[in-house]
């Protein structure tokens, strides 16, 4: 766990209770007394007004609302519409992570803006993506992001196949599918691949680094060039 989110795992938990000790917070967070005694210090030192002492128990002075998350109304309601709307389009793990971060922001919000946040009439009704695509999504998405080459199989519109070694470089969401946006080692150029139609994935030991000519941003140039021609 990194440690800005251990400080607000700490102040949460002594949010939730009216006397937490220092034992009781390292248990839960599996934690030295002594890291959890630096983290206190250190909140304290922020300017969070946590009263008590090592030995005796903390407690958070009544009225205590951490700054960066007093959102208005519509702001607080705008992270609940996009979760809603991104959920069932992102991967299964994204959209995990979606919803517990906005349980966390809406945990800690003033009752006026939870409440409206928590009633707003927008939902976002849409089918799920399919395990199988959306287990491909996870792979591409974490393959993307430890530069990690992909061989695929893959099935085109026409109903080729084809089996494709690919540099990922982006996961592009385009209203009813998702697209890889990738270099791709055949054909020594830059392809798009519909995830739902990648029926064999290995990511390879492999790893890549930017080169010229061969990143995403060269990619968007070189649509907007064709698309400017």
């Amino acid at each position: 766990m990194r440690r800005a989110d251990r400080l607000f795992q700490i102040v949460q938990l002594i949010r939730g209770r009216r006397l937490t000790t220092a034992d009781y917070l390292a248990r839960r967070l599996e934690v030295s007394l002594r890291t959890v005694y630096r983290d206190i210090a250190a909140l304290a030192a922020q300017g969070v007004p946590i009263e008590g002492e090592a030995g005796v128990g903390y407690r958070m002075r009544a009225g205590f609302d951490l700054p960066p998350l007093m959102f208005s109304k519509q702001e607080a309601q705008a992270l609940v519409a996009t979760v809603r709307m991104a959920e069932s389009r992102l991967d299964a793990v994204l959209a995990r992570e979606a919803e517990a971060a906005l349980s966390k922001i809406l945990a800690v919000l003033p009752l006026d803006a939870r409440a409206a946040a928590e009633s707003l009439a927008l939902y976002a009704p849409l089918p799920a993506l399919d395990p199988a695509t959306s287990t491909r999504l996870t792979a591409l998405r974490e393959a993307t992001e430890a530069r990690r080459k992909l061989r695929l199989g893959y099935l085109d519109l026409g109903g080729a196949r084809s089996e494709r070694t690919v540099r990922p470089l982006a996961c592009l969401f385009w209203g009813p599918v998702w697209t890889l946006a990738a270099w791709c080692e055949l054909r020594q150029d830059f392809r798009s691949f519909r995830v739902d139609r990648i029926e064999t994935l290995d990511v390879l030991d492999q790893r890549f680094r930017d080169e010229p000519g061969r990143t995403l941003a060269d990619m968007n140039r070189q649509r907007e060039g064709q698309g400017g021609g």
